[in-house]
């Protein structure tokens, strides 16, 4: 790129254009890539206006718009400087605590990522018709040059494509891994040729299982669209309250948060609710992207065995394959996914360190870690519940699938 370029930091989204931030890569459903629906302005944006992401509660917004000498958007890295580190899924908090005891400072940071989404979509977004790989490069190398001129600890690039890696390690950022289980659709025509192949016991007892999660007269409604009142987002936050609350200890999300996404992308949304004796007991919010539904949080007024892996991990798998949807992104951890059909998936994220001191010791530590989520991978991979006939088949849906994200 041999024209003059520029980055600028803009600290509120109300104050981007939605139609240019529309043409960058999976942020809207006519723009270039895959659409990913935490990318959207609409997402982003209500994040802050609802007072969930706000300096307040420690996301100070911290984007970064590459614009040319015209000041055209050309890239853009959403991004936060962050006081703590909480609601982000990948976890530093040791490299902090360590950091300070040697006498550093390590808030503030920058995380560039979606405020308490572990999602996996693109972190260095091109603008349609840009020179992608220029753009990316540029983008890398700018956050570091933004993280130094700051004075900051730390730039924390999380759940981003496999594919934008070699930008931030040439720009030295080291790379990190993790796990999550994604259910990977290999074109069953509904759940029951899903079960088909899986191994006759592992199948019995899912069968087993759905059966009596809607035992005590439950039944389960999928609301999406004009479903979604601020009525229906009433009773939903109660659950996310509830369960939040004990789960842990200050739900991230406020009441507006819902309304705005509601009023905003309600098509984009799909509520899986749980009823019983006339009303709501359970829901869990998931998200539709443009081949992937992306399952975020439940909540429940009312305990019964196996509610929550019905409705969080059943029904989003129905909702997949009635859709056509390629896979199911389940959210974080949660090795109990495996045994429902949704397999290891490695994650990715970059963190560029500034201190020498810390960066080595950051280095080492990713070494050994990455070797360690490599071998849990293999093994909970040959403990998958599908028949062995399937398993190599699935690897390679999975691999291909990482490819491609």
């Amino acid at each position: 790129m041999t024209e003059p370029l520029s980055i600028r930091i803009e600290k509120s989204f109300a104050a981007i254009q939605p139609e240019r931030w529309a043409r960058l890569s999976g942020a809207s459903k006519s723009g270039p890539g895959i659409y990913n629906p935490f990318l959207s302005h609409a997402y982003l944006s209500a994040m802050e206006e609802s007072g969930s992401a706000t300096a307040r509660t420690g996301w100070l917004g911290h984007h970064m718009l590459l614009e040319d000498a015209d000041g055209a958007l050309l890239g853009a890295i959403p991004g936060y400087l962050k006081s703590h580190s909480q609601g982000e899924y990948v976890f530093d908090h040791g490299w902090a605590d360590a950091f300070e005891r040697a006498g550093g400072r390590y808030y503030p940071k920058i995380q560039c990522s979606i405020p308490f989404t572990p999602a996996t979509g693109p972190r260095l977004l091109v603008t349609e018709g840009a020179d992608e790989e220029a753009v990316r490069a540029t983008l890398a190398a700018g956050l570091r040059q933004v993280t130094q001129q700051l004075g900051v600890s730390s730039a924390h690039v999380t759940f981003l494509p496999k594919e934008e890696l070699p930008f931030l390690e040439e720009a030295g950022y080291l790379h990190r891994t993790d796990q999550q289980f994604h259910f990977i659709n290999a074109g069953y025509a509904d759940h029951d040729a899903f079960l088909e192949t899986l191994a006759s016991r592992k199948r019995k007892a899912l069968k087993k299982e759905r059966r009596a999660a809607l035992e005590n007269g439950i039944a389960i409604d999928w609301l999406t669209g004009s479903d979604l009142t601020e009525d229906i987002w009433d009773q939903f936050f109660a659950f996310y309250m509830d369960t939040g609350s004990r789960k842990w200890g200050r739900p991230y999300l406020t009441r507006s948060f819902y309304s705005l996404i509601g009023e905003r992308m309600a098509d984009d949304i799909l509520l899986v609710m749980a009823r019983r004796g006339g009303r709501y007991i359970a829901g869990a919010i998931n998200f539709i992207g443009g081949d992937t539904l992306y399952g975020r949080h439940w909540g429940c007024v009312e305990d019964h065995p196996f509610l929550h892996f019905e409705v969080c991990y059943h029904q989003a798998i129905d909702f997949a394959l009635a859709k056509g949807l390629k896979r199911v992104e389940a959210g974080a951890q949660g090795q109990h996914k495996l045994a429902r059909g949704y397999l290891p998936v490695t994650t990715h994220s970059a963190h560029y360190i500034a201190h020498p001191g810390l960066r080595r010791a950051v280095a080492d530590y990713l070494e050994r870690e990455r070797l360690e989520v490599e071998h849990v991978g293999e093994y909970l991979e040959a403990h998958s519940p599908f028949r062995k006939d399937e398993r190599q088949q699935q690897e390679r849906r999975i691999d291909e699938g990482e490819e491609c994200q």
